[in-house]
């Protein structure tokens, strides 16, 4: 040996073989050189390769007849529910009633000690094989994907729960995305016609699905659904497949783009939580994102988004020459409180239709009423249920016959959160309850409210604060005043109602009359009427009417 090193037993065959050869020492020199046994040199010197070491026989453990029973046992702990698992000891107490073996407490704890995670191991690897991923190569503008994410959004102030739909071009990577109150079949279509309207066009093979409820009604063996009427009808009309993917987690690789696509879109622009006065105004500003992300570069591909969607968007179907009626149209019917219900909400309706069925076309953002073709109202629509949206302004006729509901009504409570009643209106309304009692002044507020409908809310506002000034709660000159400050604001001037001159006067007042003043001019509350031209018909007979008054009762005098 040298330099102390421990020599590799090729190494020391080496140098014994080159000792022999070039000295000719003898066996018992070179064992005492080396350190070695005889026996050991006799076997360099026959062969430069040292000879296989023996293998060590393992002495057989008694739990050989056992290990596939208890492999099996661990094999079928891993799909158990948790806490129906296999302890060490019903393990032993199951050899032993079900195979007839027994064996020793501690050498089965041994063996469990290290076999446990070997079996978990090999099913963890078994599991990899099985679920690996195999990169696919999708053609342009014949594939999409579409998915919904949970969202939060404080819309006017308030926290809601809302879902995030996503559609997304599989070649391009090119995504729509639109948040709506609800997962609902209106904004399930919805979503889609918006994604249709900005790419241009429609996938020409499929887009794929997991099984959401608008559009499957019944999941079947392997890949067959069964979809409800209005979503195949949707499909006609635009001319797409619908490809649905397993259930569960097993199916989430299958549509994998959008699924990543949802939670990214999700964490770079919707975080922290977007605040905004309506979900039309959050989705005006992610199309305009949208726009912008058209630069973004996807798996470290050469080419952006944007380019590959320029090369992909003339390749897709063209869309259809009309669009699909979305909306459900519903018909529910008023009850007395002026309210409809429309999936288990409440939004109010004028009072004139209590008792009657309007028609609703139920939309993904919105509720509208129609009275035959005419739209009455559009509410925003509710999420969740049992919640309501009521206006102030449909309880006017009915509060204008029940005034003291008007204090704590749902309406005053809406339309003072939404800041449409101001501190002019309780000023004013405190201003004519102490001047004409709490009925009489509530009834008068009222009037004033009734202005609104025809008048703009600034000037019925600044109308109310000129005759408060002028210590007066008459709803007449308020609405004198509001018009007033409608014309000095650019608005239509208010109508003014001039003596009509008849022929007699104009034959009395000379032509060098000079024109009133402007300040004698009367304002008038309601709309003119035209002047109807001179009725030339004859004036009736009354002598049919004097016969009956000369008719004298019986038993009179």
């Amino acid at each position: 040996m040298s330099g102390g090193r421990v020599l590799q037993r090729v190494e020391l065959f080496e140098r014994i073989r080159r000792d022999r050869r070039l000295e000719n020492a003898s066996v018992r020199s070179l064992a005492k050189r080396y350190g070695v046994h005889r026996r050991v040199v006799r076997q360099a010197l026959e062969s430069a390769l040292p000879p296989a070491r023996k293998t060590i026989e393992v002495r057989r453990s008694v739990l050989d007849q056992g290990k596939d029973w208890i492999d099996e046992m661990l094999r079928a702990d891993l799909t158990a529910p948790p806490k129906q698992r296999h302890t060490n000891k019903r393990i032993m107490d199951r050899l032993r009633d079900e195979h007839g073996f027994s064996v020793a407490y501690s050498t089965l704890n041994d063996y469990l000690r290290v076999r446990r995670p070997q079996i978990r191991e090999e099913a963890d690897r078994a599991r990899m094989l099985t679920e690996g991923m195999v990169p696919q190569f999708h053609r342009p503008g014949e594939e999409a994907e579409v998915d919904f994410a949970e969202v939060w959004v404080r819309v006017d102030g308030k926290p809601l729960a809302c879902q995030l739909f996503t559609l997304r071009l599989s070649y391009s990577g090119k995504a729509v995305h639109r948040v709506f109150s609800t997962s609902g079949q209106e904004a399930f279509m919805q979503g889609h016609v918006d994604a249709f309207r900005i790419l241009g066009g429609v996938p020409t093979r499929h887009i794929r699905y997991d099984n959401l409820k608008p559009a499957v009604s019944q999941v079947c063996f392997g890949r067959s659904r069964v979809e409800s009427q209005r979503w195949v009808a949707f499909r006609s009309h635009y001319g797409f497949d619908a490809f649905y993917c397993r259930p569960g987690v097993e199916g989430a690789h299958e549509k994998g783009g959008v699924e990543h696509e949802g939670g990214r879109f999700r964490r770079s622009h919707l975080v922290p939580v977007p605040e905004v006065d309506t979900l039309a105004e959050l989705n005006e500003k992610i199309e305009q994102i949208e726009i912008a992300e058209d630069a973004r570069h996807i798996d470290n591909r050469p080419t952006s988004v944007g380019f590959d969607f320029d090369y992909e968007a003339p390749l897709l179907a063209p869309l259809p020459f009309e669009d699909f009626d979305i909306g459900l149209t519903l018909t529910p019917k008023v009850d007395k409180t002026s309210r409809i219900t429309v999936r288990q909400n409440k939004y109010s309706v004028p009072a004139r239709f209590i008792g009657t069925n309007v028609r609703v076309p139920l939309r993904a953002d919105e509720v509208w009423v129609f009275e035959r073709n005419q739209l009455v109202v559009r509410h925003p629509r509710l999420a969740g249920r049992y919640g309501f949206r009521d206006l102030l302004d449909h309880y006017l006729e009915i509060l204008r016959h029940k005034p003291g509901a008007l204090e704590h009504s749902t309406g005053l409570a809406a339309a003072r959160e939404s800041g449409q009643f101001t501190a002019t209106h309780d000023a004013f309304w405190a201003a004519a309850i102490e001047s004409r009692g709490r009925s009489e002044g509530t009834r008068a507020l009222i009037e004033v409210l009734l202005l609104h409908r025809r008048l703009p809310d600034e000037a019925v506002v600044a109308g109310m604060k000129a005759v408060l000034e002028a210590g007066s709660v008459s709803p007449d000159l308020v609405a004198i005043e509001a018009r007033k400050a409608l014309a000095a604001a650019g608005g239509p001037p208010p109508v003014v109602i001039a003596p009509q001159a008849t022929a007699a006067t104009v034959a009395a007042e000379p032509d060098t009359a000079e024109p009133e003043p402007e300040s004698a001019q009367v304002i008038s509350l309601p709309q003119r009427r035209p002047v109807l031209p001179p009725d030339s018909r004859p004036e009736p007979s009354l002598a049919a009417y004097g016969q009956l008054l000369s008719i004298q009762p019986k038993g009179s005098a």
